[in-house]
């Protein structure tokens, strides 16, 4: 299985490679080449247990994401990543319900419900791949992203509960508002406290390799620890993604450089991975339903009812819910200019333009959980008897992830280019946090150099500080140090790209900076001292 895994992989690799180079989106031109060969003769089933999949697949992929997602941006997006996270995918659940009842009157009620909440959650994985690739927006990518971090915990957590009912069992809380935050809660308690305790330890390591294996562990440690408690493993593995990328400027450059650089090629072998495996399982899934006396007929009905009932009903909360933002954010606008001129509030986040809500609507992809939980349903009941539909739902979860990949996926680029989504006042503030940026990075150096400057009062520090302030004023970069003042000029540059890193994440703490233009400069830093280091290395 491991060397069929293999594979697999290497082959997703080699096809993603050539989509790139064509400009085109890997992620479907993956699907699309693993549904054709699911159907070469003599293939073998790549089947994956849902608990691998679970707390083995999705933990990294779910940390990497949080990791590399500005806290700062989460929660100024609070209000609609919660709407669409936690709220839609509960009405999701109750109207593709229905609609599956409709198409498939085989299906029992609890069958169509356990349907609706494994087809509800939007993976985080795909639309950040396909919405990356499409040029969407930044704060548009920002909701999606964030309602697609914590949406898995809300269906998983209502999927436990509907698999209780219908099997007889007991879940760990029987009412679901109190299970949902217990779970949500101690969730997030669990990856704080373990995202922060790592980043502590880290500290105190010395080696970029020990570091980054250390980050290797957390999303797992996140995940099964909260498990364990019974509690949400996907928002532990979040929160502790946040954690850790939030507090990652305290660590040194190097481990941030490795971290990096590891985390984005887990991301593309994760992602690949994923893709093909979704792919590559959908004729063994349907001929399993065949078997099960599902006509494919019926599947696809069902599917495209399925699909139907989940775009229309997101359309329609998408919309409902950006007029009531709408409204609020008229009011606070109004407030906040008339307390210009008395007690300032502060300015209010621009809601999205209608053209956004278009796109944002229509962004719906499902992946990995979808499968994880379709595949997690039990054969049988709990007297024994079969579980009714379990091969159904396992079916049109399969055709319906690769339908939203597909039909969403590949028609999204187009409606982003028709609808020309621009937005002036991003790139506006983009340019203005860039600038401003600019200004307190001078202003730490300028200080760091005069402290430096009243500290070292000798000649040849003197005349180091003075070569530095002119090539600063002219070039923007620190001094390039001649054989005979090297030692000290690297000392004098490491200590001024400190102030510069303690400056910008001060700025970025009193919310003066947007978290994802500091790590922009951040990395600037961080490629400078690498240059600096490897001037001072022998030889």
């Amino acid at each position: 299985m491991f060397a069929y895994v293999l594979i697999v992989v290497t082959i997703a690799i080699a096809i993603s490679a050539l989509a790139e180079r064509r400009n085109l989106q890997p992620a479907l031109v993956v699907v699309m080449v693993g549904l054709a060969a699911s159907y070469i003769p003599g293939i073998p089933r790549l089947e994956l247990e849902p608990e691998f999949i679970l707390s083995i697949v999705l933990p990294p992929m779910l940390f990497s994401a949080a990791r590399d997602f500005s806290f700062a941006e989460f929660r100024r997006q609070m209000g609609p990543i919660t709407s669409l996270g936690v709220f839609l995918v509960f009405a999701t659940t109750f109207v593709v319900a229905g609609a599956a009842l409709l198409a498939l009157p085989e299906l029992v009620p609890i069958a169509a419900l356990i349907l609706g909440v494994v087809v509800a959650p939007p993976d985080a994985v795909t639309a950040t791949t396909i919405g990356r690739r499409a040029g969407l927006p930044t704060g548009l990518m920002s909701v999606l992203k964030g309602e697609s971090l914590i949406n898995d915990a809300a269906a998983l957590t209502l999927f436990a509960v509907l698999i209780a009912t219908a099997t007889g069992t007991h879940a760990f809380i029987d009412s679901l508002p109190l299970y949902f935050l217990y779970a949500a809660i101690v969730g997030i308690v669990v990856g704080v406290l373990i995202g922060n305790l790592v980043q502590w330890t880290r500290r105190r390591l010395a080696s970029p390799a020990l570091s980054t294996a250390l980050s290797v562990i957390v999303p797992f440690a996140a995940y099964l620890t909260a498990e364990e408690l019974h509690a949400s493993g996907v928002l532990a593995v979040v929160a502790a993604g946040f954690a850790v990328g939030h507090h990652g400027v305290q660590a040194g450059y190097k481990e941030r450089m490795q971290e990096g650089a590891f985390w984005r090629t887990t991301d593309t072998l994760l992602e690949t991975f994923v893709f093909a495996y979704i792919a590559v399982q959908l004729r063994f899934v349907i001929t399993d339903a065949d078997r099960a006396g599902f006509d494919i007929g019926e599947l696809a009905i069902t599917t495209l009812a399925v699909f139907l009932a989940s775009v229309l009903m997101r359309f329609i909360w998408v919309f409902a819910t950006a007029g009531v933002r709408q409204l609020t954010y008229r009011r606070h606008l109004e407030r906040y200019r008339r307390s210009l001129d008395g007690t300032p509030i502060s300015k209010p986040q621009r809601p999205l333009t209608w053209r956004e809500n278009i796109v944002l609507g229509w962004t719906g992809m499902r992946g990995v959980v979808t499968l994880a939980a379709a595949a997690g349903v039990p054969a049988f009941l709990a007297d024994g008897s079969p579980f009714p539909g379990d091969d159904a739902i396992l079916a049109v979860a399969f055709l319906f992830t690769i339908a939203t990949l597909l039909i969403q996926g590949l028609t999204l680029p187009g409606l982003i280019r028709l609808l020309k989504l621009e937005d002036p006042s991003q790139r506006d503030f983009v340019a203005e946090q860039r600038q401003l940026a600019e200004a307190l990075v001078h202003e730490a150096t300028t200080s760091a150099l005069d402290s430096y400057s009243a500290s070292h009062p000798g000649r040849e520090s003197q005349r180091l500080i003075a070569a530095t302030n002119r090539r600063l004023r002219h070039e923007g970069n620190l001094a390039r140090p001649s054989e005979r003042d090297a030692s000290e000029a690297l000392a004098l540059g490491k200590v001024l790209l400190e102030a510069r890193r303690i400056r910008l994440v001060a700025a970025r703490d009193n919310l003066e900076l947007d978290d994802t233009i500091v790590r922009e400069m951040l990395e600037k830093l961080d490629i400078e001292q690498a240059f600096m280091d490897s001037m001072s290395e022998p030889g």
